[in-house]
């Protein structure tokens, strides 16, 4: 392998692991303090992507700046997960949070394929892709590779300050705190007088969130097509799993391993790019099964 493909395999392996790690991080953050593990996390990302695509096409139409892509990609993040997300904990999974996981998965999969048939209603089949803020941006030569500044410095960039506050939320604020007791004892919480509902609707709406971020990030660099949602949330899944449920650390380092592995897969043995997470997850639960960086606890009966 020469110095230039294994550097390049390095900055698309980053860049990939900052979108993926955003995604993660949503589906992780729900299961941790809501324990539901939401196959429907798929779908922000998915919706966040189009209607991302969608503001940026209607500002070029409108001849807006591209500095305002920028905008466009945050207001998608939150529209999405706040709507999509707040609606769906309220209507859905406030009915379902005492029954059985295999009923919670079954549920939010429901959702998730409900949602797939509303993106191709809104947005048929035909692909979505706007990348001004990207041609906006630039190149930038890093050691004799030409490579995008928006894949170096944005995606990155984000991923990281998105880490940063999370931690920062959940150690320092009076919110972020209840967030945290749910997560360890809801009963508990909820008898010193935390309003368990309202955290756990807190929560499902920033995890949507960061679904949605992930999506609408990767807009000016991925072509948009139905299935889009599918193929994120079962990578994410193996992030997750390999890392361990709940854990926001973990998440960024296990983002990080797959994505580069996945990035020098593709390079040095494309034929098998797909399967490098799977294998990568089922190594790890054959012998660790809570997770690289999950304590193994004893079961509450």
């Amino acid at each position: 392998m020469t110095r230039e493909l294994f550097l390049l395999a390095v900055l698309d392996g980053v860049s990939y692991a900052a979108l993926l790690f955003l995604v993660a991080l949503g589906m992780t953050l729900v299961f941790g303090v809501m324990r539901i593990l939401n196959m429907a996390h798929g779908s922000m990302y998915a919706f966040g992507g189009y209607f991302a695509a969608t503001l940026g096409m209607w500002a070029i139409a409108a001849n807006f700046s591209p500095v305002w892509s920028f905008v466009w990609l945050l207001l998608s993040a939150v529209v999405v997960g706040g709507v999509m997300g707040a609606v769906m904990e309220i209507v859905l999974l406030r009915r379902i949070y005492h029954k059985e996981q295999v009923l919670q998965l079954l549920v939010t999969f429901a959702a998730f394929m409900i949602f797939e048939d509303v993106q191709r209603m809104i947005w048929g089949t035909q692909p979505y892709f706007v990348s001004d803020i990207v041609n906006y941006l630039g190149v930038i030569d890093v050691m004799g590779i030409t490579y995008t500044r928006y894949q170096l410095m944005v995606l990155p960039g984000v991923a990281i300050v998105v880490f940063v506050g999370l931690r920062y939320f959940l150690k320092y604020s009076s919110i972020g705190r209840q967030t945290v007791a749910v997560a360890h004892h809801r009963e508990v919480a909820m008898a010193m007088g935390i309003d368990a509902k309202r955290i756990c609707l807190l929560t499902f709406i920033i995890g949507s969130m960061l679904g949605a971020l992930g999506g609408a990030l990767a807009s000016p660099t991925t072509s948009l097509v139905p299935g889009i949602g599918a193929d994120m949330i079962v990578l994410s899944f193996a992030v997750v799993a390999t890392a361990g449920l709940g854990q926001i650390e973990g998440t960024l380092i296990t983002a990080l391993l797959i994505g580069l592995t996945r990035s020098f897969a593709v390079y040095l043995f494309p034929e098998v790019e797909v399967l490098v997470p799977y294998l990568i997850m089922v190594l790890v639960l054959l012998f660790r099964p809570q997770g690289l960086f999950s304590v193994a606890q004893a079961r509450r009966v």
